[in-house]
Order: C-alpha cells, then sequence, then structure tokens
C-alpha cells in the first residue's frame, strides 16, 4: 500500500489512488527523486519549475492522457 499516514499533496494522492510508485515517475520524468519524494510530500509549500511540471506530466500521461498541471500544481 502507498502513503500509509502520510500526508500527501494531491500529486501524491493522484499517484497512490493509481498505484504508481514515486520511483517510477522519478525514472520516467528524469526528475530526482528527492524532488518527487518533496512534490508528492503534503508538509512542503515547493512550487516546481515549469520544466519540471513538463516532465512530470509527459509521464504521467502514459498512466492517464487527461492529466493538467493545475490537477496538481497552483500554477
Amino acid at each position: 500500500m502507498f502513503g500509509l499516514g502520510k500526508k500527501r499533496s494531491k500529486l501524491g494522492k493522484w499517484i497512490d489512488k493509481r498505484g504508481v510508485s514515486q520511483t517510477w515517475l522519478a525514472k520516467k520524468s528524469g526528475v530526482n527523486r528527492n524532488t518527487i519524494n518533496e512534490l508528492t510530500s503534503g508538509d512542503t509549500e515547493r512550487a516546481p519549475t515549469i520544466r519540471t511540471v513538463k516532465k512530470i506530466l509527459n509521464a504521467l500521461k502514459e498512466v492517464d492522457p487527461n492529466v493538467k498541471p493545475d490537477d496538481f500544481f497552483d500554477i
């Protein structure tokens, strides 16, 4: 099971619901695993760069082609 007892961001909740691992997302997107960890955690106010958002969305579109940046990030 993913995310048990952890605070999660919108992105974190989305990947947990679909069974996507943070490791998979890091490998597919080319974004550092620590950055993925920060963005899926509900404890951070960290805003990703547009380049990072694009990389993450391109990877997530393999799971759901209809994902949009504002599904996860306040841009």
